[in-house]
């Protein structure tokens, strides 16, 4: 069976009021995403000040809704309100305090070896919130703020030069975007169990930013300018479709 174009008389069939709406969100779709963006990593921010402002209920909403979204184990996590803005693992070989020195102090680890990784360890520090010394973690862990974060900035950057900007090629969005971000997380979860690789490593939150800081940014460069040319297109057929309707509409 032969396919065939549709007219322009049968493509105004479709509600105008709905064409209104899709010409809308086309024309608007990049200052759409930003507030997106802008909404899911603020809200991640928002529990530690919650905790410290004593509405612990709200902010738990907040972590459980981000939990499934993030693995928000708090030696990977920002901390606000506390003795240090984070509290990575020893064997990071980091000049900050580490989650260990910390941990151990803590009655949420009570029973638990925080010297020795185990399920026991990893489940406690995803559910630990943090304390009054500490202070209270993000419900995204330093990376993925990195990421979604520079997703915004980009984006608000791509806002200048949306008509002149073409997609980022794919070679190097691959070492750019996924490779600094593909090593530095598989390297970390293969070597610790079952697995069991090498000896145990954990990146510094400074790494982790870079790494996913690059990774946001380069899916702006590589996403958005196709988004673009296809909003253009939708914006482009529907005024067409309009301004058919509109002509042929009889005057009253």
């Amino acid at each position: 069976m032969s396919s065939r174009r549709a007219r322009p008389e049968q493509e105004l069939q479709g509600s105008p009021r709905a064409n209104i709406w899709v010409l809308r969100l086309s024309r608007n779709w990049l200052n759409i995403a930003l507030v997106l963006l802008l909404i899911y990593t603020g809200l991640s921010l928002l529990p530690p000040v919650l905790m410290e402002a004593g509405f612990e209920g709200a902010a738990d909403v907040l972590y459980t809704v981000y939990s499934p979204l993030c693995h928000q184990f708090a030696f990977r996590s920002w901390f606000f309100f506390g003795h240090q803005h984070a509290y990575p693992r020893e064997i990071a070989g980091s000049e900050l305090e580490s989650f260990e020195m910390h941990a151990a102090r803590d009655p949420h680890f009570a029973g638990i070896d925080v010297g020795e990784w185990s399920a026991d360890l990893q489940l406690a520090s995803r559910s630990f919130r943090g304390n009054e010394e500490m202070g209270y973690k993000t419900a995204l862990c330093e990376r993925d703020v990195a990421i979604y974060a520079a997703m915004f900035l980009a984006g608000l950057a791509f806002g200048l030069v949306r008509r002149r900007l073409r997609p980022a090629p794919i070679w190097l969005y691959l070492i750019l975007g996924l490779a600094p971000i593909g090593i530095d997380g598989f390297s970390q979860l293969i070597s610790y169990p079952p697995f069991g690789y090498w000896p145990l490593r954990e990146s510094l939150p400074g790494f982790r930013v870079l790494t996913g800081a690059l990774f946001g940014m380069m899916n702006v460069w590589l996403a958005f300018p196709y988004l673009e040319a296809s909003m253009q297109e939708t914006v482009q057929r529907i005024e067409a479709r309009l301004e058919l309707a509109r002509r042929r509409t009889p005057p009253r």
